[in-house]
Formats: C-alpha cells, sequence, structure tokens
C-alpha cells in the first residue's frame, strides 16, 4: 500500500515524470485510467494539467517541435488519441462481461432490472453521461466499462467519447500550459493539484451522499 500511494506522490512530480519516460508515460497512464479497470487509482487530471505545464516549460530539447504551441498541439492529439482508445477497451470490457452479469443468479445485491435501469440511462442520455465522466475521477473509469455492458449504440458511443476525450484533454492540458509558467503556480503546485482532485471529486460525492439520503428518505 504504501509503495502505491508512493507512486501516487511521485506522478504529481513534472521531474520525475519526465525521468522515467515523460510525457509518453502520461499518455499511457492516460489511457489505463479510462480502459482498464484497476485505472481508478490514477490522477488523470493532475497528470494533464502537469503535462501543461512541462510543454509550457521545456527550455532545452522540447519534443518533438521547437515551438511550445505546436508541442502543445502534438500531445494533446496524442493524449486524446490514448483516452480515446482507453474507453474503447473499456467499453469492449464491458460488452464481453456483459452476458454474464444478465445470466447472474439475482440476489439482494444484483437485481436484473438494475442493468435495464442503466441501459435506458445510456439510450436516452448516455453521450451526456460519457462526456461529463471524462471530467469525475473513479466515474470515468467505469463509465466506458457501464456502456458496454448494458450495449449502448455503439456508433453514439463513439461519437460521445471522441467529443468527451477532446473536450477533456485540451481543458485541463491547455490550462496548465497557460499557467505552466507562472512562479507562484509552480510554488503552490502540491495545493493547487489537491484543488483540482477536490473540484473534479466533490459533485460526485455530493451526489452520492445526498443521493442515497434522499432514496433512503422515500423508502
Amino acid at each position: 500500500m504504501d509503495s502505491i500511494i508512493e507512486l501516487l506522490r511521485e506522478l504529481i512530480n513534472p521531474d520525475w515524470i519526465m525521468a522515467h519516460g515523460g510525457l509518453f508515460l502520461v499518455a499511457f497512464i492516460i489511457f489505463a485510467e479510462t480502459g482498464l479497470f484497476v485505472g481508478f487509482l490514477l490522477p488523470g487530471d493532475s497528470l494533464l494539467f502537469i503535462t501543461g505545464m512541462i510543454i509550457a516549460g521545456a527550455k532545452t530539447n522540447p519534443f518533438p517541435f521547437d515551438s511550445h504551441p505546436l508541442n502543445l498541439v502534438f500531445w494533446i492529439i496524442l493524449l486524446t488519441i490514448a483516452a480515446i482508445i482507453g474507453n474503447m477497451v473499456g467499453y469492449w470490457f464491458g460488452k464481453k462481461s456483459g452476458p454474464l452479469l444478465f445470466e447472474r443468479k439475482e440476489s439482494w445485491i444484483f437485481k436484473r432490472k438494475h442493468l435495464q435501469s442503466a441501459h435506458d440511462f445510456y439510450e436516452k442520455r448516455g453521450g451526456a453521461a460519457i462526456i461529463i465522466a471524462r471530467f469525475l475521477p473513479i466515474v470515468r473509469t467505469f463509465a466506458p466499462i457501464v456502456a458496454g455492458v448494458v450495449h449502448m449504440n455503439y456508433k453514439k458511443f463513439i461519437s460521445f467519447n471522441i467529443l468527451g476525450a477532446f473536450l477533456w484533454i485540451v481543458s485541463i492540458t491547455t490550462l496548465g500550459f497557460v499557467l505552466g509558467e507562472n512562479v507562484w503556480i509552480k510554488e503552490q503546485l502540491e495545493w493547487i493539484i489537491i484543488g483540482l482532485i477536490l473540484v473534479t471529486t466533490l459533485p460526485v460525492a455530493f451526489k452520492m451522499f445526498f443521493g442515497k439520503k434522499k432514496t433512503i428518505s422515500a423508502i
């Protein structure tokens, strides 16, 4: 457990990132967070912000171009592709494991009607769910899996998958790029990362807590 915590701490350290694979490591982590079941542990938002800072602050041997704005565009495209492929893998996993869930015997924990409700939700509002999930830690890992489980229309899923990935990568990476050279930002990086985590996590926690409370009250 201590080693996992230490790794997560290193993943918000720009110097450590550049010494262990650089932004290609970031691309792999973005893929893993959105495509692998265990990816919910990874700090995607923080990494994107730091990626922007790294691109803006590259004084020597910027890659792959000499121009920082061109490098920003290059890495945005690469990270967006990684995020898109990640969600596709998550969808595939959900689609393959879905039949096992539908065939599973019902219990007080598992009820088939819940999957049917999820299916109906994704059919009506699935596009918005896929886009919004990109900005929510943990949720973005499981959203494509659930979409696959309930067999959300694949063309619809791909369209919103691409749009959501683009909006997520562009917004947070560009924010890091614009603020990356600010001395105060560099000095307060850890607090800014904590702020990003809180801003993206609190809405989920709020929904889970008050949604559950509302359900109990209704019962």
